[in-house]
């Protein structure tokens, strides 16, 4: 047994604010239906990817330019044993300045190899965080529509 969180990191030479902004426009990165703010402390929003994958979650944190998390309050994932494993969890974003760049870091909290879902979740969360935040902070246009895998 492992505790091991999934977490990714990537630099930008964006500024600790836009990378920010790219996170918490969550419409911009993540596909399926996001309902409900994204982007103040104490919101709850919820995703929905077509009947493959629900999550609400509220923002527990949020310091602009440096910090948001998000708490996971329910889930449901309909391609794991245990449709709920992800509840109870936390996404953690970080922004840091670097020398003359941005590292963002992202972290799944609670999402450890131990979980059903790692291997497929984990996979869906690198494209999502390295293959469309990303983007959407580096060019202003994310590809959450890239993948249509909705593990994630």
């Amino acid at each position: 047994m492992t505790s091991q969180n999934f977490t990714t990191a990537f630099l930008v030479d964006q500024s600790p604010d836009e990378a920010f902004a790219a996170i918490t426009n969550v419409r911009g990165w993540w596909s399926g239906e996001i309902e409900g703010r994204t982007d103040a402390q104490g919101e709850e929003f919820t995703y929905r990817y077509q009947d493959v994958h629900y999550t609400k979650q509220r923002i527990s944190v949020l310091v602009p330019g440096h910090k948001v998390v998000w708490q996971i309050l329910d889930a449901y994932l309909n391609f794991t044993d245990d449709p709920r494993e992800w509840t109870g969890t936390e996404m953690v974003f970080e922004v840091v300045p670097k020398n003359n760049q941005t590292e963002v870091r992202f972290s799944h909290v609670g999402l450890t190899p131990d979980f059903e879902c790692y291997d497929q979740c984990s996979s869906a969360w690198a494209f999502y965080i390295n293959g469309s935040l990303r983007p959407l902070i580096t060019t202003g246009r994310g590809e959450p529509n890239a993948r249509e895998s909705g593990a994630a």
